[in-house]
């Protein structure tokens, strides 16, 4: 170890320049003088015979040995391309870009990896590569995760943006343009995708919004005990005290809806992709309970089933999606997502079979144990986990 610390000086020195450590220290195509006009003007000759190459990035200068460049021909800075920006008078290239991102850049053509900026534009950056001629595809693998996390959210933005901000007048006034003429689906599609194209599509979508939270609201109200029944001292709910009203309430939000469901159906472009999509689903559950509720003669008989078609009433409140921006961009999550909380429950699976089997045999001995099987100490186990866990 003494013997290579006495020689560090010398290396160091060598690295530099201040002690030749060869009589001929440089490969042979660094000596080969013979790279056209461009490259005798920029190439700073030593004593050494090394050929440098000057880029001047809005007014910072770079300096890199030409073969370096030249590993990577498919590119702007290894193609004669750069011949173009060549300046005869400073002897370098001049290029009009971000100087502190041509550090990466410059990086790529070391390395043959570009590293990505955290801290800067992902479209600034994407441009830069565009520029010079660098293939996303040549971002690190350390840096890989970020750079798609960060075009991912950059996109779902310009998407969100373009909702808001593209409301459909841009779209007509292009087709006009053009000498297109959009049909009556058409115009109602774009009425439906974006309320604000005009007055009467903005007052479908506030009206539709209005009759979804009385509808949402009626079906809480309904529970809440409204009286006493006579005779029996027993609490009346809203429901039935005020049967008929909120049932002609009902009525009205249903055909709302069901009128709202049936336009977009006709206006679709696809009708087959729309039906099978999530949100004609939703729309389809909220209405259906209460058609198949009046082919019921008699409610008491089937008091189950009935049961049941009242609860799927719920959905309804899903449909506040389509008016809620935030709730949008909540589903997206949840989907992209997915893959990690199916491993998240799946987890949770496992240790729940694990710790209720542990409860069993543990409590199998015990007289008055409540944990009569493994199943049965599934719902311990749960609970414990998720709240007191």
């Amino acid at each position: 170890m003494a013997s290579m610390a006495s020689w560090l000086p010398f290396v160091r020195a060598a690295a530099v320049g201040w002690i030749p450590i060869a009589a001929n220290p440089l490969p042979s195509y660094l000596q080969d003088s013979n790279f056209g006009k461009a490259t005798t003007a920029v190439a700073t000759t030593t004593s050494g015979g090394t050929d440098r190459v000057r880029i001047n990035i809005s007014g910072h200068v770079f300096e890199t040995w030409r073969h370096v460049l030249d590993k990577f021909p498919m590119t702007l800075l290894g193609s004669d391309e750069r011949d173009y920006f060549y300046d005869s008078t400073t002897s370098e290239y001049f290029f009009d870009r971000d100087p502190e991102l041509f550090r990466h850049v410059l990086s790529y053509y070391r390395t043959g990896r570009v590293h990505f900026p955290r801290h800067d534009c992902v479209a600034a950056f994407d441009e830069e590569l565009s520029f010079f001629g660098i293939h996303p595809d040549a971002v690190a693998d350390c840096c890989l995760e970020d750079y798609r996390d960060r075009k991912l959210e950059n996109a779902e933005r310009q998407a969100d943006d373009l909702d808001e901000t593209d409301n459909g007048d841009n779209i007509l006034a292009i087709a006009a343009a053009a000498g297109v003429e959009l049909t009556v689906r058409e115009r109602m599609w774009r009425a439906f995708e974006f309320p604000h194209t005009s007055t009467p599509a903005l007052v479908f979508y506030y009206v539709t919004g209005f009759f979804i939270a009385v509808s949402v609201c009626a079906n809480v109200i309904e529970t809440v005990p409204c009286g006493v029944i006579p005779g029996t001292g027993k609490s009346q709910p809203c429901g039935e005290h005020y049967g008929l009203e909120l049932f002609c309430l009902d009525t009205a939000c249903v055909i709302i809806f069901t009128v709202e469901y049936l336009l977009r159906l006709f206006a679709a472009p696809d009708r087959c992709h729309y039906m099978t999509s999530v949100m004609s689903v939703i729309d389809v559950v909220a209405i259906l309970p209460y058609y198949i509720s009046l082919m019921m003669t008699d409610n008491k008989n089937l008091s189950g089933a009935f049961v049941t078609l009242r609860v799927f009433r719920v959905f309804r409140v899903f449909k506040f999606s389509r008016h809620s921006q935030g709730l949008r961009i909540l589903g997206y999550t949840l989907k992209s997502c997915a893959s990690e909380l199916g491993f998240l429950l799946f987890s949770l699976t496992m240790a729940i079979v694990v710790f209720a089997t542990i409860m069993f045999y543990t409590e199998k001995n015990e007289p008055e144990t409540t944990f009569t099987s493994i199943p049965e100490a599934f719902w311990y186990t749960i609970v414990t986990m998720t709240t007191l866990g």
